[in-house]
């Protein structure tokens, strides 16, 4: 049986790029900078702010429009337990110029939003549109960071991450290990909603796993030790089609990725403890940040590099090789 690892060979990587640097200090306290406060970035600065306490010192937020950052400074910091217990992290506006000075970065910006209504159109992908204009920002603030000479984390939250994990890297210069993408943390979440729903899928409750892109190369597998990949394939299109179902109702679905993605996936990344997140696969000029249950150590990262059936593996070798070829 082949794992995760064996992945390399199929793209001929024979010496790929070490993940034995951590860019942060598990179970730490850290300083986390937003970019960007639409929809998502102010959903997550919630969570952030009310779940984070143990790891996070406070939360700079950045926007194209200040008056925006004016209000949540108001608000947010507004957010708090009766009698100052426990003590919430602090919310302050940053400029452009202080974006870097800070442990994380967490990157919300995004163009080209699909209009509700796209989506319908045929195999239109509403993540991957967004690829092309969210490039465009990348590369200013790679820019940014190579000049300051970063060393912090990048946390990718806009969409299509892994995409944008690679794009940022090229651009950049910084490491690879700096680097990590959240969007797998929602399609786990909303793989399990409909394994609570059918029984056919319950296995994912217990022996399950996610891989792949947030996104149509999605892999979902109903379990490793049990893998039936005609359930599995009926449970990724279950998850990989569930923002479309909230689309149909006329609202653009934020909500769960904000929160299961970002705030919940962030906080476990900051505590080193195991969540969904991308992680680079490959050398400098090869590769591509693949999602995986994985965590940051004092090591560096660590991922789950299982033994996979092989109609399992064929499957993330597929997404894998995709996401190679575009960056």
């Amino acid at each position: 049986m082949r794992k995760v690892s064996d992945l390399l060979t199929e793209i001929d990587v024979k010496t790929p790029l070490p993940m034995n640097n951590a860019p942060i200090r598990p179970g730490e306290r850290h300083r986390v900078n937003i970019l960007a406060l639409g929809d998502v970035g102010m959903t997550m600065l919630i969570g952030l702010r009310l779940l984070g306490s143990d790891v996070i010192s406070e939360i700079g937020i950045c926007d194209i429009r200040p008056e925006t950052c004016e209000r949540l400074v108001r608000e947010i910091n507004q957010i708090r337990y009766p009698f100052g217990s426990p003590a919430l992290p602090s919310v302050r506006q940053v400029t452009e110029a202080e974006l870097f000075d800070t442990d994380v970065l967490v990157f919300c910006a995004s163009r080209g939003v699909p209009a509700l209504g796209q989506e319908t159109a045929p195999g239109y992908d509403v993540r991957m549109a967004q690829l092309d204009a969210n490039r465009e920002i990348i590369a200013h603030y790679a820019a940014l960071a190579r000049d300051c000479a970063y060393g912090g984390l990048i946390a990718v939250v806009s969409d299509p991450v892994d995409n944008l994990c690679a794009a940022f890297l090229d651009a950049s210069g910084l490491a690879s290990t700096q680097f990590r993408g959240f969007g797998l943390g929602v399609m786990n979440a909303r793989a399990a909603y409909y394994a609570e729903r059918d029984s056919r899928y319950s296995s994912y409750l217990t022996e399950g796993r996610a891989f792949g892109p947030h996104g149509q190369d999605l892999v979902i597998a109903n379990s490793i030790d049990h893998y039936d990949d005609a359930v599995s394939r009926e449970l990724t299109s279950l998850a990989v089609n569930a923002n479309l179902e909230v689309r149909s109702l006329g609202f653009k679905p934020y909500i769960a990725p904000a929160l299961s993605s970002a705030a919940i996936s962030i906080l476990l990344t900051l505590r080193g403890e195991w969540n969904y997140g991308s992680l680079y696969f490959g050398d400098r000029d090869r590769g591509a940040f693949l999602g995986i249950k994985s965590r940051c150590t004092q090591n560096g990262w660590e991922y789950e590099d299982l033994a996979l059936p092989d109609d399992l593996y064929e499957r993330i070798k597929t997404a894998y090789v995709r996401l190679c070829t575009i960056r």
